[in-house]
């Protein structure tokens, strides 16, 4: 933490040195990139529920809602609103089908930033095992400096979660056919590609036009190369965000990256002028969504009633 409060100084003390017009292009590009991404989740969604007329704005708000909890809250607690918005907006609809899109979402996802990943690895830019433990601020330091319990831990949450969805299979009546449905646009090729697919396309193009903005806006070189190596660190700082938007492990990430590329102090600039940026667009879009639907910033008291009246499955 220590070290994250001192990134935010020096990145205060650079702020004279922002280049605001690329700041506010970054921007505009990220909200874009909410657009396109909350619109692929729509599509998911009305595929699930053919019968049904899906608004897209109203989805556009459960994603955005959820993704401003996420930005402050660590471990995906924002996906509980994101999913009690978009049961709001379509009743007949299950918790359990709302949440298997996500994951169709998130498949997708995973391959691109795992093909990423592959090509950072062949690159030879990211820290070793042998490096990890000891870079700073970051997140996983601790499990991988006592690897026998950060494995004991891992498993047992591993366990657990293959438990409750063994419990779930056995005790929810219908629970494999509702997971189903959640992939029901998958049954249909052309479709999944042309209305999902191809939305997500444009959500990662918009990710990394966000990321080229942002490097110029902190006078970083602003290449697709580099555009591409701090999606790479993005994308491992949220594997399991167990700081808020995982900003530890994002700016040791970013460090190590970009070692030798630019001074110390211009790299925490950007880690931390970036992960600021964007979790304040990501915090005014989503309690201002929340706000709308709940008529309450209160949203942990607004999603439990939601959650409780819907029988098991």
């Amino acid at each position: 933490m220590h070290a994250v409060l001192h990134a935010i100084g020096v990145f205060v003390h650079h702020l004279a040195a922002v280049h605001w017009q690329a700041l506010g292009i970054a921007v505009g590009c990220h909200l874009v990139k909410l657009c396109a991404v909350s619109r692929a989740w729509r599509n998911v969604v009305a595929a699930a529920y053919s019968d049904a007329r899906v608004s897209w704005l109203r989805m556009l708000g459960a994603y955005v809602a959820g993704t401003g909890v996420n930005a402050i809250i660590p471990a995906r607690g924002g996906d509980v609103v994101k999913l009690a918005i978009a049961k709001r907006a379509l009743p007949e609809a299950t918790y359990t089908t709302l949440a298997s899109t996500i994951v169709l979402m998130t498949l997708f996802d995973s391959v691109v930033a795992g093909a990423l990943v592959v090509w950072a690895v062949m690159l030879g830019v990211l820290p070793g095992l042998n490096v990890l433990p000891h870079l700073p601020s970051f997140d996983f330091g601790w499990f991988l400096r006592h690897p026998r319990l950060g494995a004991a831990i891992g498993g047992g949450v591993v366990l657990l979660l293959v438990v409750g969805i063994w419990w779930a299979a056995l005790r929810v009546e219908a629970f494999w056919a509702r997971v189903k449905q959640g992939f029901a646009v998958t049954r249909d090729r052309s479709r999944y590609l042309r209305t999902v697919v191809l939305w997500q396309v444009a959500d990662w193009s918009l990710r990394l036009a966000t990321v080229y903005w942002l490097l110029r806006a902190f006078s970083l070189p602003a290449t697709l190369h580099n555009a591409l190596l701090v999606q790479v660190s993005l994308s491992l700082s949220t594997i399991f965000p167990f700081s808020p938007s995982g900003i530890g492990t994002e700016q040791a990430l970013l460090l190590y990256v970009f070692r030798g590329a630019a001074s110390r102090t211009v790299l925490l600039s950007f880690s931390v002028g970036m992960r600021i940026t964007l979790t304040a667009v990501n915090v005014v879009l989503g309690f201002s969504a929340i706000l709308l639907t709940f008529r309450t910033l209160r949203w942990r008291r607004a999603v439990e009633p939601d959650r409780a009246i819907e029988s098991p499955g």
